[in-house]
């Protein structure tokens, strides 16, 4: 397949740029196996599901990543944290009038600098004065993607951001995670779904498009993820209780497509540039929880390889139709396989 075969005509006031203003009452498209499409809130998730179901939820929380700091010359720069890779060092994004070249000494507040080091591919690999961290929870702003057409605003530090979300290490959130507030929880609770964590720290190269038109020929931004003994004890218990693993987020899903190579899922801590499209054989999961993605995204693949190509598409082509709001603040789907 080429990544032309993933196109479909997005009209661009159906991106959404702002969440809704209650976490859990966007739209949920739920595609059931045998093709028919279904269309329902997030709040009704619960109904879809069944006791003994366990949700699979990425915990990793997004980092105010966006920097803004100038360089030894005066010129201004921004910088936006890829991944932090020690307490001081990390690998960014810079923008600037002119390319920074190693040696060469950004200046941010509180007379933090940061002293470029190397170059990875694309990327900077940058040294602070300070503890990274702690001075972007100080300075630093929430870094919405680039389709978002406005400036970050109080609300998108709470808002792009799930309600879980434990240790920080992501430049972008795992979206279909912001669906869920804790009364929705606490449903899915009294349903009798349980629920687990993975954590995929999302790079900002997850908005990086596809450049070549065949897929064997992409490689992909590698992403450290954890999957820890806890979660595979559960999955495994599972499984054996012939229960269902919903993935929530493409992001879930990679960790344990990631951790399932072997065809059964163990623990695993590590990096992962793993690439799911059409053809792929899923062990990690049943059913696929996740928003609608950018045409031509490696994400669009990933729903496309579990959904079945045809299905897939022709679900895209209801929700436009039916004018459902795409993207990271967007509605989304709930999507069960084919019936086999």
């Amino acid at each position: 397949m080429q990544r032309s075969d993933f196109h479909y005509d997005l009209p661009s006031d159906l991106i959404a740029q702002a969440p809704p203003d209650d976490r859990a009452g966007g739209r949920l498209l739920v595609l059931h196996p045998d093709g028919a499409l279904e269309d329902s809130t997030v709040r009704d998730l619960p109904a879809f599901l069944r006791r003994g179901d366990l949700m699979v939820f990425n915990d990793s929380r997004v980092i105010p990543a966006r920097v803004l700091g100038q360089k030894t010359t005066g010129g201004q720069v921004e910088v936006l944290v890829e991944r932090c890779l020690e307490p001081r060092r990390a690998r960014a994004f810079v923008r600037a009038s002119k390319t920074p070249k190693v040696g060469a000494v950004l200046h941010f507040a509180d007379g933090v600098s940061a002293t470029v080091t190397g170059r990875d591919g694309g990327l900077f690999l940058l040294s602070f004065s300070t503890d990274l961290l702690a001075f972007l929870e100080r300075h630093g702003d929430i870094p919405l993607p680039p389709y978002i057409q406005r400036d970050t605003t109080g609300d998108d530090a709470a808002r792009y951001q799930t309600v879980y979300a434990r240790p920080p290490g992501s430049a972008a959130a795992p979206t279909a995670g912001l669906h869920f507030d804790h009364a929705l929880l606490d449903a899915l609770d009294q349903r009798g779904v349980e629920r687990a964590t993975v954590t995929l720290h999302v790079g900002a190269g997850t908005f990086e498009p596809m450049r070549s038109e065949s897929l064997e020929a992409h490689v992909m931004h590698s992403e450290y993820a954890v999957l820890d003994d806890a979660t595979c004890a559960r999955i495994q218990s599972n499984r054996a209780a012939d229960g269902r693993v919903i993935a929530v987020g493409t992001t879930s899903m990679r960790t344990l497509e990631t951790a399932s190579r072997s065809g059964r899922v163990a623990p695993f801590a590590g990096e992962t540039d793993i690439f799911i499209y059409p053809g792929w054989r899923f062990h990690g999961a049943d059913v696929l929880m996740t928003n609608f993605h950018l045409p031509e995204s490696t994400l669009l693949m990933l729903v496309c390889a579990f959904a079945g190509f045809d299905r897939a598409m022709e679900a895209y082509r209801h929700a436009v139709a039916q004018r459902y709001r795409f993207f990271s603040y967007g509605d989304a789907m709930l999507i069960f396989p084919p019936a086999q």
